[in-house]
């Protein structure tokens, strides 16, 4: 039936950390220097978190690139370029949803995740790039795990909002008040499983 979603896609939601800030490497037009600290995966055809630690991009990069789609926020600009740093050549996943990209083209403006969870699902992340960082430089690997496995489940959850309801809400600071954004990711799969796991 047309408009309903496509059962047999293999899914995966993706978020990674890095080794280094913008600062440490020159600017932002320098993102293929800042390395991967950590990334993870949750992938809905054995409904598990995978974690990848720095040695295992290529592992990392296979996963994306046989998923039928790709899920994330900010992943285009951001995550795909900075794998392309470590691996030496492009990232090229199948089909990417990038939920950043796809709000910024219908509001003309980007939204923070932070914001867009808070909002349309009152949860908050649980830290942020900066902390990762520091993570990093104290060897605390466990934290960046955890904190990282929270932004993906993050991304998880309002990403399967969006594609059930049709919409996700945001802070519009000139209003004060909740606004809609209409989402069209009905498309990219189907109905969540509620088990889930984690392998590392």
């Amino acid at each position: 039936m047309e408009g309903e979603p496509l059962m047999t896609q293999r899914i995966v939601v993706f978020d990674l950390e890095t080794q280094r800030s913008f600062d440490e490497v020159g600017g932002r037009e320098h993102i293929a220097r800042l390395g991967v600290s950590l990334a993870v995966t949750y992938d809905y055809a054995d409904r598990a978190f995978h974690v990848y630690h720095a040695h295992e991009v290529p592992q990392l990069v296979q996963a994306l690139e046989t998923a039928d789609v790709v899920v994330g926020f900010n992943v285009l600009r951001f995550d795909y370029l900075v794998l392309a740093g470590v691996l030496g050549r492009p990232v090229r996943p199948r089909r990417t949803l990038d939920m950043l990209d796809d709000i910024h083209r219908r509001l003309g403006f980007r939204v923070k995740l932070d914001s867009l969870a808070y909002n349309t699902l009152g949860i908050r992340k649980s830290a942020d790039g900066l902390q990762a960082l520091q993570w990093w430089r104290e060897g605390r690997i466990d934290l960046i795990r955890d904190y990282c496995m929270q932004d993906v489940d993050v991304t998880r959850r309002l990403y399967e909002f969006g594609r059930d309801n049709g919409y996700v809400l945001y802070w519009d600071r000139f209003t004060r008040s909740k606004k809609r954004v209409p989402v069209n990711w009905r498309l990219f799969g189907g109905r969540p499983s509620r088990q889930m796991g984690i392998i590392v």
